[in-house]
């Protein structure tokens, strides 16, 4: 087995002691993972701290963006290494993982193209007597808290604004999927970024997200994950009054009208939900389908999953791979008995098709109640519920009628509908007849429990800038001070 290192500032740490990454589908372990320390923790901080206000905080836009496109290319060279350690942690398809490991340049290459384009404004105070200016400086420290499911990609959400905007950062990837991310930090070495712009601690323990978070030296918090856990977060972050950028979990609703091309919403709903074994937060896992083609639809989604080839998830012809951890497993099977006993129809799926191990089945469930915990409880896995509705009104009223306001889909041929259903879908991002796409310039976030700031885009390097206000006496006179103005 490998054993892989933190990196803290210049130094490669092995840690005090280690804990094991397993592999999903074989269910060996494959790598020994450094656990971090507190006092691990702070030396990681104290190493961003150092690189913010020495050689990094000093170095121009410009700078920054040529090691950012430099990054770029080195991600791009070890692009085939970074995917296979991310399946071999998490168990998704390995054509997803390279997919998205070699859509990471782009990222990089966008926010480089902004790095050195960071810019203020003057402003008319309405005095005479004063000129003003504002100008945006750097955040500074980010604590990056990151999940299993995709933790390449979602690290790069944070970390190229970040990076334009002149912060440094400490991550802690998930304790089930630690090392593409311990790995990164090689990368970053390699394309010359100065030390301590990017550190890692790793820890099976959940104290060690916890120290990070809490520590007084971290300016920013972004954390990816669920609502739980990231309330948590955003409490232990408030304490130091370190504002957080929180991405967390959905239960979005896939909308199909009967007046959509059939065929290729199907497809939509089966993308949604059974792509990476439903293990991502933007899954459509409940399907609001028309009264008129409700059968049909069910029965062409139903009929595409029951064929689903599932399997090594390093095998070009797999389409689903085991969930990641077992106990992720658990919770997947218990949210499935559960609407089981309650009356619900499992109209497939529901078990491993006697694959064992960490398998389940993409699974459908039909008579369910929008009320019912299936409906309304991040599952996380490849479990979609099927809802009927009526007309419009219907549809927004249960496609609203959750926590949760991280995304949706929407599925018609009415270009009027589309833009009336945009307004009312009380969601951060809205597919019209597609699912599942995600790109740089887009901003990416959720509304009410779906978390709060917005990741790629624009709005997503303000999360790392902070604007500072300047007032210029120009005329030299005296004032009275005790008149405000």
């Amino acid at each position: 087995m490998e054993r892989i290192a933190m990196t803290i500032g210049a130094e490669r740490r092995p840690g005090a002691s280690t804990f094991t990454s397993i592999d999903p589908y074989t269910g060996e372990p494959w790598a020994e993972v450094a656990e971090a320390t507190e006092r691990d923790v702070a030396d990681a901080v104290r190493a961003a701290r150092t690189a913010f206000e020495g050689e990094w905080g000093a170095m121009p836009g410009r700078e920054r963006a040529r090691l950012m496109r430099r990054l770029a290319e080195v991600i791009a060279d070890s692009a085939d290494d970074l995917a296979l350690c991310e399946t071999r942690d998490n168990g998704k398809l390995l054509r997803e993982m390279s997919g998205q490991v070699r859509g990471l340049p782009a990222w990089y290459d966008y926010y480089a193209g902004l790095a050195d384009k960071i810019s203020g404004r003057v402003v008319d105070t309405g005095r005479p007597d004063f000129f003003g200016y504002v100008t945006r400086q750097p955040a500074g420290v980010v604590a990056a808290v990151l999940p299993w499911n995709s933790p390449l990609l979602l690290l790069t959400f944070k970390l190229a604004p970040a990076l334009a905007a002149g912060c440094t950062m400490v991550a802690k990837p998930s304790e089930h999927a630690p090392v593409s991310i311990l790995r990164f930090a090689e990368l970053m070495e390699r394309a010359g970024f100065p030390p301590g712009v990017f550190n890692t601690v790793s820890g099976a323990s959940r104290q060690v997200g916890e120290w990070l978070v809490a520590d007084p030296g971290v300016d920013r918090v972004s954390f990816t994950g669920s609502d739980v856990t990231g309330a948590a977060v955003a409490r232990s972050a408030a304490a130091h009054l370190a504002p957080a950028t929180l991405e967390l979990g959905g239960k979005s609703a896939n909308i199909v009208f009967a007046d959509a091309d059939l065929e290729a919403a199907a497809n939509g709903v089966i993308a949604g939900i059974f792509a990476a074994s439903g293990q991502t937060c933007i899954a459509g896992s409940r399907a609001l389908i028309q009264d008129e083609v409700y059968d049909e639809v069910v029965e062409r989604v139903a009929r595409r999953a029951a064929t689903i080839t599932m399997g090594d998830p390093k095998d070009p012809a797999t389409e689903m791979g085991p969930i990641c951890f077992p106990g992720q497993l658990d919770k997947i099977l218990r949210f499935v008995e559960t609407a089981r006993a309650d009356g619900a129809t499992i109209r497939t799926g529901g078990g491993d098709r006697g694959m064992g191990g960490l398998f389940f089945e993409p699974t459908i469930i039909t008579d369910v109640a929008p009320d019912a915990a299936v409906c309304r409880e991040e599952i996380f896995g490849p479990v979609l519920s099927v809802l009927r509705f009526e007309d419009e009104k219907e549809a927004v009223a249960i496609a609203n009628d959750s926590r949760y306001g991280l995304a949706a889909g929407l599925w018609t041929g009415d270009v009027r509908r589309v833009f009336r259903l945009v307004k009312a879908l009380d969601v951060g991002t809205v597919w019209v007849n597609a699912y599942r796409t995600l790109n740089y310039a887009m901003p990416f976030g959720g509304v009410k429990d779906s978390g709060f700031g917005r990741e790629n885009g624009l709005e997503g390097l303000d999360e790392y800038l902070e604007d500072k206000a300047v007032w210029i006496e120009t005329t030299g006179d005296t004032r009275d001070p005790f008149v405000l103005g």
